[in-house]
């Protein structure tokens, strides 16, 4: 494998095939009800990022119990990690939190990870997640890029700083900490995309969420793409990127995923029309065709210069 994948880390690390198994939260963000913003991110609909459950009426032990079950017939998986996924997980009181985070609870559990923003950490709040959980956790970071230029023009409602933060935080308190990044929003280059890795790397983070930007119906982002205001580069450049994070990105970091995918019945574009698994596909064959390999760029961290200067 030309990099560093989830799947595989999971099996070495637990023994056996684990698998996400993703819980629904009604919830908001700050970027949305006012706090930051009321506008939200300029590519989020009001379902956030819960296409699959986006009404889901259920108890919390009911969509675990339930989600466990099915991946266990379907993918014959042993051990799971519940995932709290859509909108921004650390958003809520102190004691809801606490509140859900007792109900998940499972015998075949070995992880929860929470999607969250970079503002919504802080210490009281990593405390809590500590003195309430007893299986690994991954504080899940959407960030989509370094660029605070671009993070201002789909606003996002943060800069890179509050980001660097949060990492650091979780870090402190021996979480896994996992960044979702979009490598080809319309103001981003070549060079932001090396920078996005070499930030991940610097930081270390442990995982990596890569997506493609799609768009979606009824959207900032929508009336821009029909007005002609914004570019998006090709799939091929797509892919191109992608190789050259991975290059550039720490061979440890592992790579959740290198493209996403969103139901066709609520975009206006997604993946160049092409399937998800068809450009996972070429990438890897581009990638063992040139003989690349995650890391095999990440000469940069740890005083470059001076190593250079040693071998004089």
């Amino acid at each position: 494998m030309s990099y560093n994948r989830y799947a595989d880390f999971l099996t070495n690390k637990y023994g056996a095939k684990v698998y996400k198994v993703s819980l629904h939260l009604e919830g908001t963000c700050p970027n949305k009800d006012g706090n930051c913003s009321s506008g939200g991110c300029t590519f989020c609909a009001d379902v956030g990022t819960a296409y699959e459950s986006p009404y889901e009426t259920k108890s919390i032990p009911q969509q675990l119990n339930d989600n466990i079950e099915y991946m266990k017939k379907r993918y014959k998986a042993k051990y799971f990690i519940g995932y709290l996924q859509n909108y921004s997980n650390t958003y809520m009181s102190k004691e809801r939190l606490k509140d859900v985070l007792s109900q998940i609870k499972h015998h075949d559990l070995v992880g929860i990870s929470i999607s969250t923003r970079p503002d919504c950490i802080n210490d009281e709040y990593l405390q809590i997640i500590k003195d309430n959980t007893s299986v690994d956790v991954c504080i899940e970071l959407g960030l989509q890029t370094v660029n605070y230029h671009s993070l201002s023009k789909i606003n996002r409602g943060h800069s890179l700083a509050e980001f660097i933060d949060a990492v650091l935080r979780i870090k402190n308190f021996g979480f896994e900490s996992a960044v979702h990044l979009i490598l080809n929003l319309p103001w981003d280059d070549m060079t932001d995309t090396i920078e996005n890795a070499k930030i991940i790397s610097a930081l270390g983070l442990t995982y990596v969420k890569l997506h493609a930007l799609y768009i979606l119906k009824d959207t900032v982002m929508a009336k821009q793409y029909y007005a002609g205001e914004i570019e998006l580069i090709s799939e091929e450049e797509y892919k191109e990127r992608v190789i050259t994070f991975l290059r550039y990105l720490d061979k440890k970091i592992v790579i959740q995923r290198i493209i996403g995918r969103v139901p066709e019945g609520y975009s206006i574009f997604a993946n160049w029309g092409s399937s998800w698994w068809k450009i996972h596909d070429d990438i890897l064959a581009l990638m063992q065709q040139q003989g690349y390999q995650q890391g095999d760029l990440c000469d940069y961290l740890n005083g470059k210069a001076l190593q250079a200067n040693y071998l004089k």
